[in-house]
């Protein structure tokens, strides 16, 4: 899971010694506004800055700035853009105008997910507006794509394999020049005025060129939101990061924004019930995760076993497509949620789902306490055979069986 052996500072990327990890464009920031720095798959970002709870919390009543720039961005151009994404991703895309936002699963030939990415249609026109003066490509549609970190590499290997072969659509790998900041929250939009102005606070799940603002700060802002509130986020070159950073941290103080990192980060998205890459879902190709309390087998899944009520549409042809009508004819072992009605040690990935009789009927593959729920716990797994509102037991340990109800993810 770990990729990348490159310094991301500035404009530059410097090789490293193996090992090595990578600093995003805003790693002094972090450090100045106290953020407590880890190991995150190979690259140093803050796991909190005051506590995960507190960030947590801050983020669904006020605002949150989240550091995302270990995230990958890619660009794809030329004609029959939209078709051709169309043909491999379980989404459909060539409905979409210009200025929308979408979120797909891309399939192997076996119908397992390879990697999740929320994706965006734009123009030429607005590529050039982002500040991209050098780009000639005439591509009259152009879609922007973030790949999650880890799968980077793979994601544009697999994306190459499948380009057509005479040239019409070229892919663009931009992520190490890239800085990815994600303000969330309900007050966002508020910010987001007052900072780089009303123009730039776009509707959910759109997209388009940052416009002009007293920062002098362009680039491109989509508005989608992995935390399940309102937010945006905002793709700038590395060297415009830090006062992108600050500008909306003072000019975000008077709605209560706060950084966040990475810990509020995904329990926010598992109270909204959002599949993490590599942990609810993991690619055969990649090999065994050895760090993954879950077989690697178990969690190859297709996408309707993922049970996300969004990304796929049948009415097109697309890779891996007969699997998932497989399963769904099946309706076999699928991704629940499950919500505590007793007290006890937190579900955790690896816990074990029962059934009322002590018969195993599934895995959690995330799962801990509820900062919004007052610290119930939930989880998220592939159970079989349930619905939502069936009773189990989550053993968090061989010695602990604790009573739970199935729910339909969003928690809240």
């Amino acid at each position: 899971m770990y990729f990348a052996l490159l310094l991301k500072t500035g404009n530059d990327c410097a090789g490293m010694m193996p090992e090595e990890l990578v600093r995003t464009a805003l790693y002094e920031a972090h450090k100045r506004w106290g953020g407590n720095i880890v190991d995150f798959h190979g690259f140093e970002l803050p796991i909190w800055y005051s506590s995960m709870m507190e960030e947590h919390l801050n983020t669904r009543e006020n605002a949150g700035l989240f550091d995302v720039s270990h995230m990958g961005f890619f660009r794809f151009s030329g004609d029959g853009v939209r078709e051709w994404l169309q043909s491999i991703a379980t989404q459909r895309v060539e409905h979409l105008q210009p200025g929308r936002c979408a979120y797909t699963h891309f399939l192997d030939a076996d119908g397992v997910i390879i990697d999740d990415m929320i994706f965006a249609v734009t123009d030429r026109q607005t590529i050039i507006e982002t500040g991209c003066i050098d780009w000639q490509h005439p591509s009259d549609i152009v879609i922007l794509g973030v790949p999650n970190a880890s799968m980077i590499p793979v994601m544009k290997d697999w994306f190459d394999s499948h380009l057509p072969k005479d040239g019409s659509v070229v892919l663009e790998d931009l992520s190490d020049d890239t800085s990815i900041l994600a303000l969330q929250g309900p007050k966002s939009p508020q910010i987001i005025e007052a900072v780089l102005g009303v123009e730039n606070a776009i509707k959910h799940f759109s997209g388009k060129a940052i416009s002009e603002n007293e920062f002098g700060i362009t680039g491109w802002i989509q508005a989608t939101g992995y935390t399940g509130e309102r937010g945006f986020e905002i793709f700038v070159n590395n060297n415009q990061a830090e006062t992108l950073w600050e500008a909306l941290l003072s000019g975000g103080k008077q709605f209560g924004i706060s950084p966040v990192g990475l810990g509020a980060r995904d329990t926010l998205r598992m109270e909204k019930g959002f599949l993490l890459s590599g942990q609810d879902f993991h690619w055969p190709g990649l090999g065994d995760d050895e760090e993954s309390s879950v077989d690697s087998s178990f969690l190859a899944r297709d996408s309707f076993e993922t049970n996300v009520p969004f990304g796929l549409d049948l009415d097109h042809d697309f890779i891996g497509k007969s699997r998932v009508e497989t399963s769904i004819e099946s309706r076999d072992q699928r991704w629940w949620g499950i919500k505590y009605l007793d007290r006890g040690p937190f579900p955790r990935t690896g816990s074990k789902v029962l059934d009322t009789e002590g018969n195993e009927i599934g895995i959690i593959t995330s799962g801990g306490p509820s900062p919004s729920l007052g610290k119930v716990g939930i989880g998220l797994g592939y159970i079989t055979g349930v619905e939502p509102g069936d009773e189990v037991l989550i053993a968090p340990n061989p010695r602990k069986q604790i009573l739970a109800v199935v729910v339909r993810p969003p928690f809240i």
